[in-house]
């Protein structure tokens, strides 16, 4: 049999990017992405069953319902997950992009009881240890959606390809700041602020000081790091290197920790847009809306990663993803054909429920359990003490405790899941929380 042949290769369209890059000015650039978009979202609107979209109220989302309802004789269903925790919850805006819009929108409000109910049912639907918390309202958007549709259309893919998530931002800016110092000025201020926490900060317990520690700590190792690729695989990192929170002799690999293997581009900020969308995007995003959907039946699909959209990002300049210091510049304007600023322009709020307080109320016992210091020491997977202190941490202060904790609570619910089933001699050596 012929050996098989890869049809179409990202790291083949970074590179024929790069070659060919678009020269039109920014206007025209946004003219050909709507063009490019409009296209993409029409063929995939195509269907012999109801049809629908997610509809988050960020720019993504709110792009692609805007192109299906210009492209549709009546209103798009929409769909919305909402929390009533503030700072948590985008349901007023989406319904405020369905409104302006004309969609038929429905929401639907997510309580920490109601998610109690779910998690136990996550290690069955993923079918691994997946820890992007967002997983819980993707599940719960799946449910609603699926009550009146079959197909849903959503705007995964456009934060890789237009330079949307803040810490892209963040990265290149620490180590800017950071590459001015020389090495062996940044490796003893490492050294220093490492002693300090050991021997003073450390002593300190009361809950206030628990966050400062760990964001002292941070700024010390990433401080240590020689490199840039060193320090964007550090800052990816939910959990320090050392002291190591896994009891294991190795860690796996993949695109982030294999400098070698990141693609060549011209300036960092393209590179973590190319690294990300090799690894974070497949690995995380599409894991998380797939299982999530394909769970309860529905099907849903993705414009922004059609293949033509895709090769289209790649051949734009960064200065039109990035530009006047708003990040997904391009994709805004393409917008702001359909919907007025002022309804869209605001901060980014994630997609991710109040874990840290349904943690602290009825999650607690759940949480509880699953790291109870005993059972950690039995099993040998992880540093007892380490967890235990998180854990700690996450009750007493307000400090970004969630991501660390929620990472270990799906690795234990998961390992839980294998002993049913019989799968525990495979729990050894695979840990995912759907980024690293």
């Amino acid at each position: 049999l012929p050996e098989p042949q890869r049809y179409w290769s990202l790291r083949t369209v970074l590179t024929e990017g790069r070659a060919q890059p678009f020269e039109g000015t920014p206007q025209e650039a946004v003219d050909a992405l709507h063009d490019v978009l409009l296209r993409a979202v029409r063929q995939q609107m195509l269907a012999d069953v109801p049809l629908g979209a997610f509809l988050s109220g960020g720019i993504d989302s709110s792009t692609i319902v805007a192109l299906m309802q210009a492209q549709s004789d009546h209103p798009v269903p929409t769909f919305t997950i909402g929390f009533d925790e503030p700072g948590y919850n985008e349901a007023e805006y989406a319904k405020a992009v369905a409104a302006h819009l004309g969609t038929d929108h429905t929401e639907m409000y997510v309580s920490g009881r109601e998610a109690l109910d779910v998690i136990p049912r996550l290690p069955v639907l993923y079918d691994e240890p997946f820890a992007d918390s967002s997983q819980i309202p993707t599940y719960f958007l799946a449910c609603l959606a699926r009550k009146r549709v079959s197909v849903a259309l959503s705007g995964t893919g456009s934060e890789e390809l237009f330079g949307g998530y803040a810490h892209f931002l963040r990265s290149v800016r620490r180590w800017r700041v950071l590459s001015l110092i020389p090495l062996p000025l940044r490796r003893l201020a490492a050294s220093t602020i490492e002693t300090i926490c050991s021997l003073g900060l450390d002593r300190l317990s009361a809950p206030g000081w628990l966050p400062m520690k760990t964001k002292v700590r941070k700024l010390g190792r990433l401080m240590d790091c020689r490199t840039w690729e060193q320090s964007y695989a550090f800052q990816r990192s939910h959990w320090p290197i050392s002291p190591p929170v896994v009891r294991r002799d190795s860690e796996p690999t993949d695109v982030v920790s294999e400098p070698a293997s990141w693609p060549v581009a011209i300036e960092p900020m393209s590179q973590l847009l190319a690294i990300d969308t090799l690894n974070y995007l497949p690995n995380g995003v599409l894991v998380k809306e797939d299982r999530a959907a394909m769970g309860v039946g529905l099907e849903t699909r993705t414009p922004f990663l059609d293949h033509r959209v895709v090769e289209f990002a790649w051949r734009l300049p960064l200065s039109v993803k990035l530009r006047h210091n708003r990040q997904k510049w391009i994709v805004r304007q393409v917008l702001s054909k359909y919907v007025p600023k002022p309804i869209f322009e605001r901060p980014k709020t994630a997609f991710c429920p109040p874990l840290t307080s349904w943690l602290r109320g009825p999650l607690r016992d759940w949480a509880e359990a699953l790291l109870d210091e005993q059972r950690l020491q039995v099993e040998g997977f992880f540093d007892p003490q380490l967890i235990r202190q998180e854990w700690k941490g996450l009750l007493e202060t307000r400090g970004p405790y969630n991501s660390r904790i929620w990472t270990v609570l799906m690795f234990q619910a998961w390992l839980d899941h294998s002993r049913q089933v019989g799968w525990t001699a495979h729990a050894r050596g695979i840990i995912s929380d759907g980024r690293d």
